[in-house]
């Protein structure tokens, strides 16, 4: 009998100190798990990364050294935030001031074309190459419009780093 019960107390005594390493690494593991996992993102202040979120049209514009044009309803901007930076912005402004606005805002750039198909009725791609302002966080603008009537023109905005 005395075999048996030191035996028994043995590993009595053993298996706790085997069991709390196990235990600990199961914790670490877990939470590093849950950690990874979750979508609490302070860096964005709150905002997860990857997701579009809504922001004031004039920090979209703004982005890529553009204002508000002075007739413009602007709506639907927002921002995403992943490796790179993306803000579009969506104008509705009269036909005839578009021009004026793309020539002002971007003076140095090259002139809006004229196309179709993806590009609309007018499309103008600014780089700092060819002419966006220092001011511009962006390192690529592209504006494109499409008129939805003989007064007024639907202008995408979209300001990117890449």
């Amino acid at each position: 009998m005395q075999a048996a019960d030191r035996g028994h107390t043995r590993w009595g005594i053993i298996l706790p100190f085997l069991a709390l390493p196990v235990v600990v690494l199961g914790v670490l593991i877990i939470g590093l798990f849950l950690w990874a996992w979750s979508d609490d993102d302070e860096a964005d202040g709150g905002k997860r990364t990857g997701a579009a979120a809504t922001v004031p049209c004039t920090e979209a514009l703004a982005f890529g050294a553009a204002e508000p044009p002075a007739n413009a309803r602007a709506h639907d901007c927002t921002v995403q935030r992943g490796i790179d930076t993306a803000y579009s912005a969506v104008l509705r402004m009269p036909r005839e001031d578009v021009r004026d606005w793309l020539r002002e805002t971007y003076p140095n750039g090259p002139k809006a074309r004229t196309g179709g198909g993806a590009c609309g009725a007018l499309c103008l791609d600014v780089t700092h190459e060819n002419g966006l302002p220092g001011t511009a966080e962006a390192h690529v603008v592209q504006v494109r419009v499409e008129y939805e009537n003989a007064e007024t023109a639907l202008v995408r905005f979209s300001a990117f780093t890449m």
